[in-house]
């Protein structure tokens, strides 16, 4: 962990597509200029109205989105990641050692919450029928049920996982949660938590009428939703908020095929973005969103930076300290 004596001497880098509201914030934050240096692979830093160059050497903190190219893994002190997922930051190697990972998650469970009911109230109330309905010009009436008193099994229960399920729960749907171990006390949001892998969880996806995918793509979490996990649902809708690797898309296929998958929401894929010849545009039953369930704004970028800020010069880990070794 950085001191603050460390964080003090450390020059302020941020990527080039940082907005200037970002920056400010960072600035005020720090108490320092900050310097735009490359994180896409070019070889040259940009150029700043300040000092005009991110040279020099010392400790550095940095924001960004990827690995900056050409900056010495040695002068890396914190990273502080515009996003919430960091599987793009932790797949190229090795994470440097010493040096501390944190990322962005503002209000994005509140955003993906809301994205999660959205499409589980408009389940319930038959909006893609009577949208499909609409474009014939056809006048009949489509079945409707209430999601208070049904099931949501959610896989993920940090802060994401636990927003979508306070979200569901507030309007009366029973949550389960899944997770790598059982704690004591089920997470904010859940009525209880079942551990990944094992019986309870297969029980659960049999019972669940929606099944939400909240999970950070790691070693253990690719390829989680395959045909073994799909095999045991009985007619749940899919929703996955979190990585796209985590699902097995054919699997996935051949669940909505055989019925035991009734619906998909897809707002992650493998592979983004989806080009128009893509299969999973022929997914039967299944809508594809563009990754926009939870879209970083800028004052979450700088409102958890200044939380991780406060935290580590009151000497303590912040909560948004990501475990390169789990991958979150």
């Amino acid at each position: 962990m950085p001191s603050p004596g460390l964080l003090a001497r450390a020059r302020l880098l941020t990527a080039p597509g940082l907005g200037p509201e970002v920056r400010r914030g960072l600035a005020e934050i720090t108490g320092r200029d900050w310097a735009a240096y490359p994180d896409d692979g070019a070889p040259e830093a940009t150029r700043t109205p300040d000092d005009g160059t991110p040279g020099g050497g010392g400790p550095v903190v940095y924001v960004g989105a990827s690995r900056p190219a050409g900056l010495p893994v040695s002068d890396l002190v914190w990273y502080h990641s515009v996003n919430a997922g960091t599987d793009g930051l932790l797949a190229p190697g090795p994470w440097p050692a010493g040096a501390l990972l944190t990322r962005t998650v503002g209000r994005m469970g509140e955003r993906i919450a809301q994205y999660v009911l959205a499409w589980v109230l408009a389940e319930c109330q038959s909006v893609p029928e009577f949208a499909a309905r609409h474009a014939r010009g056809e006048w009949r009436r489509e079945p409707s049920e209430l999601a208070a008193g049904q099931t949501a099994l959610v896989h993920g229960t940090g802060r994401i996982g636990s927003a979508v399920a306070g979200l569901l729960r507030a309007c009366g749907l029973r949550t389960v949660g899944v997770a790598r171990t059982a704690p004591g006390v089920p997470p904010p949001g859940f009525d209880r938590v079942v551990v990944a892998g094992g019986p309870a969880e297969r029980d659960a996806l049999g019972e669940a009428r929606w099944v939400v995918a909240a999970l950070p793509l790691t070693a253990a979490t690719e390829n989680y939703f395959g045909s073994e996990r799909f095999g045991c649902v009985r007619g749940a809708s899919f929703v996955n908020v979190g990585r796209g690797a985590t699902v097995d898309l054919a699997a996935l296929e051949d669940a909505l095929r055989a019925g035991s998958v009734r619906r998909a929401v897809l707002d992650v894929l493998p592979s983004e973005p989806a080009v128009p010849g893509d299969p999973c545009w022929r997914l039967p039953r299944t809508v594809v969103t563009s990754h926009s369930a939870g879209i970083t704004a800028d004052e979450d970028i700088v409102t958890d930076f200044a939380a991780c800020w406060a935290e580590l010069h009151a000497g303590r880990w912040p909560e948004l300290t990501v475990d390169p070794g789990r991958g979150y």
